[in-house]
């Protein structure tokens, strides 16, 4: 995921904040007119002035959710604790509220006709899980441009420079996208596509120097600056949403690495197939951020800088997470060259290709939880019903995403040369990694940034501390991203359960 889902859909379009909200004023009585001869003089007195006000304001008792609806439109309208008191013998505001919410029966007509504004296009959703998973085949292209026969951290040489960058790129590339959505929300294309234009470069050459500064052979590095370019240009085009331009980028690279399983392609072509797919993805980037800059700027306040660092402390934690996962066995071994090899150790890499593959479905199950809640905050007649209906939407998204994830590793594995059928073990790391990550990218897209880029560097902590000392690495795993799910789930459903959250 690039960066945060907007938290109100189409916005920035025509109408859309008067569509968003509403202001109501409370109902005036009704004065009869002079002379009138069905009004009598003298209209009979309630014995409680709050029957009254429940009848005036019935249609909008109705509606509520919670008492605080009601108090809040009871004080735009002007009603001061004073007049609460003096007019219908309550001591402030809030208390009439309450009995106000308790006297009318909830009667809200439930989920209007309208399109859903969360409906998410699934066929949208594939396709970016795929431009998530096709960079993978870049690597069967780059297997001979590392040096196997000279080991470095455990890892042919130019490999510990290649992850090096990609985790900088993680990191740099989640604030950046997230910024430049800040932007977007703000309807000022001009200033996002500033944004990117600085950023997205900077980034590459911040992951390729750290690349360069751990070293290894030229061809590795080369291709490290090459990924580094091509993970800034692809942030550029997701952001803007220009994946199926993405997609026309990564072509040149999916013929490759299919031709390389029928014959055996020289080095210069493998470069140049490399070559084609980073300049194209280069220079789609360059023209949509041109036809931004085109576009009029807007007087707005900037987004928070305090979000922008979390979002990166948050790609940097769930990257070194998702790293763990795939070099675990390999670190471990670096750091303790004595230790007993970690059984089955081959089945991380059909775990990590379900995890890719299965990004384009978790991008769509966070759509279908925003949907299933604004659902919830139409027909729940309570704070407690609605939490309720949160909760559900979030345990049946989640253990959807779970069992789509092991189901693409049972559907991989076979594929995948000399690897066996993962163990329960393993699966466990691989689900609560998956859990951490789904709820994790949930809350990021409903604004809870510091807890979870804590939780996530917290769990990527304790991992590497592991590692450091002996330790097994699969055990880190479950340990690590299952703290870090056990964390986060209750998070979700406490804060997603307010319906302050969903508005």
């Amino acid at each position: 995921m690039s960066g945060p889902l907007r938290l109100v859909p189409d916005e920035g379009t025509p109408g859309w904040a008067e569509e968003t909200m509403r202001l109501r004023t409370l109902p005036r009585r009704r004065r009869p007119k002079l002379g009138s001869p069905t009004e009598p003089e003298h209209p009979p007195v309630s014995a409680d002035p709050l029957d009254e006000l429940a009848d005036r304001l019935a249609e909008l008792c109705a509606d509520a959710v919670h008492p605080y609806e009601i108090a809040a439109f009871l004080e735009s309208d002007g009603l001061t604790d004073e007049q609460a008191a003096l007019l219908y013998g309550r001591p402030d505001a809030f208390t009439l509220a309450e009995e106000l919410f308790a006297k009318v029966d909830r009667r809200y007509p439930g989920p209007v006709s309208s399109d859903n504004p969360w409906r998410a296009d699934p066929w949208r959703c594939v396709l970016r899980g795929l431009v998530f998973a096709l960079p993978g085949l870049a690597y069967l292209l780059g297997a001979d441009l590392f040096a196997p026969h000279r080991m470095r951290f455990g890892m042919p040489s130019g490999m510990a420079a290649t992850a090096a960058a990609t985790l900088v790129s993680w990191a740099w590339n989640q604030a950046l996208a997230h910024r430049a959505y800040a932007w977007l929300s703000r309807t000022d294309r001009h200033r996002a596509g500033l944004t990117l234009l600085i950023g997205a470069p900077a980034g590459a050459l911040l992951a390729g120097g750290t690349g360069w500064v751990l070293g290894g052979p030229l061809a590795a590095l080369l291709f490290t600056l090459g990924q580094s370019g091509y993970l800034a240009a692809a942030t550029v085009l997701l952001v803007l949403g220009r994946e199926k331009q993405l997609l026309v980028a990564l072509a040149p690279s999916a013929v490759g690495a299919l031709l390389v399983h029928v014959v055996q392609l020289p080095g210069a072509v493998r470069a140049a197939i490399l070559l084609a797919t980073l300049a194209t993805a280069v220079g789609l980037a360059g023209w949509d951020l041109l036809r931004c800059r085109r576009l009029p700027a807007t007087d707005q306040s900037s987004p928070s800088w305090s979000t922008t660092l979390a979002a990166g402390l948050f790609g940097l934690g769930v990257g070194t997470l998702t790293m763990i996962a795939g070099l675990g066995a390999t670190l471990h071994h670096a750091v303790s060259p004595g230790a007993p090899a970690v059984p089955n150790s081959a089945a991380a890499g059909p775990a990590l290709v379900a995890l890719t593959l299965s990004l384009g479905l978790a991008e769509w199950l966070l759509y279908r939880y925003r949907s299933l809640a604004t659902t919830a905050l139409r027909v729940s007649l309570s704070p407690g019903d609605f939490r309720r209906r949160t909760a559900l939407a979030l345990a049946g998204c989640l253990g959807g995403y779970l069992a789509a994830v092991a189901a693409l590793d049972y559907a991989v594995t076979p594929l995948w040369a000399s690897a066996h059928l993962i163990s329960p073990t393993q699966l466990a790391a691989l689900l609560l990694l998956s859990a951490a990550l789904w709820t994790a990218l949930l809350l990021q897209a409903l604004s809870v940034a510091w807890r979870t880029a804590g939780l996530a560097l917290a769990a990527a902590g304790f991992e590497i501390l592991t590692l450091l000392v002996g330790g097994d690495p699969v055990t880190a795993q479950v340990y690590g991203c299952g703290a870090a799910a056990v964390a986060l789930v209750p998070v979700a459903v406490v804060v997603l359960g307010r319906t302050t959250r969903h508005r």
